[in-house]
């Protein structure tokens, strides 16, 4: 037996507040398929799809799901089943789910999906019941049919962060696009170095993966050894020319 749905309060927030602005620089470009689209214009709305969903970070032709592209420029699938294939798709599950905990990937799915930020922690806890009890794909399809999600973006239009600029503010909120991928627990627990730096200098502990690491001093000193030995043999074929051997 599923659980309901953790009842949580909706705060206030941007796209909350009616909007009576006139439409201009300031508000984003909607991407819809209402109208009949050219070739080029469903290109500009496929990538407005990746990149509300997978980020710059993650748009990689090797990430790219011809399938539902192919399924949605025959118009076998709506855009929001093209959101839904992106979001169960087997890379956007081994970088964003696999590399989270439940609530961090339950807020990242909400402001990719319904374009907002989410409304508290109670908010993130009930989501990340739903992942746990029903699963990743009850998840998604709660959210692509939930109502909020239909009386904003409906069938045809692509998911965009609601109202991140207010008229006449000269900065709005930080894009969704610029936040990372994975929280800070998945981050503590990359493989860590300390670089004490110059005499006197403060430590600095980082993370990096192991294949950004400095490479055995060995294989400098050989790399070392093969410039030496390449920049003689050149000078001594220079050399050879001038001379005239």
């Amino acid at each position: 037996m599923s659980l309901p749905l953790l009842e949580y309060k909706p705060a206030s927030q941007n796209q909350r507040v009616a909007g009576f602005e006139v439409a201009g620089d300031e508000q984003p470009r909607i991407y819809s398929t209402d109208n009949l689209l050219s070739g080029s214009e469903l290109d500009l709305l496929i990538k407005a799809a990746y990149r509300q969903i997978c980020n710059e970070q993650q748009m990689l032709e090797s990430h790219r799901q011809v399938n539902l592209e192919s399924q949605l420029r025959a118009g076998q699938i709506t855009v929001r089943g093209f959101i839904r294939g992106l979001v169960l798709s087997d890379s956007f599950r081994r970088l964003t789910f696999d590399s989270n905990n439940n609530y961090r990937f339950a807020e990242i799915c909400i402001q990719r999906i319904l374009g907002r930020n989410v409304y508290s922690d109670r908010e993130k806890i009930a989501w990340s019941i739903v992942i746990a009890t029903k699963g990743i794909q009850a998840f998604v399809d709660e959210l692509l049919n939930s109502e909020e999600y239909l009386d904003n973006f409906g069938d045809s239009i692509v998911p965009y962060q609601r109202r991140r600029i207010l008229a006449q503010r000269t900065k709005g909120e930080v894009t969704f696009a610029h936040m990372a991928r994975y929280g800070a627990d998945y981050r503590d627990r990359l493989p860590k170095q300390v670089f004490t730096g110059n005499k006197g200098a403060a430590k600095l502990d980082y993370l990096r993966w192991e294949w950004q690491k400095n490479p055995p001093a060995i294989i400098g000193k050989i790399g070392a050894g093969i410039t030496y030995a390449g920049v003689g043999i050149v000078g001594f074929l220079i050399l050879g020319v001038f001379l005239g051997l």
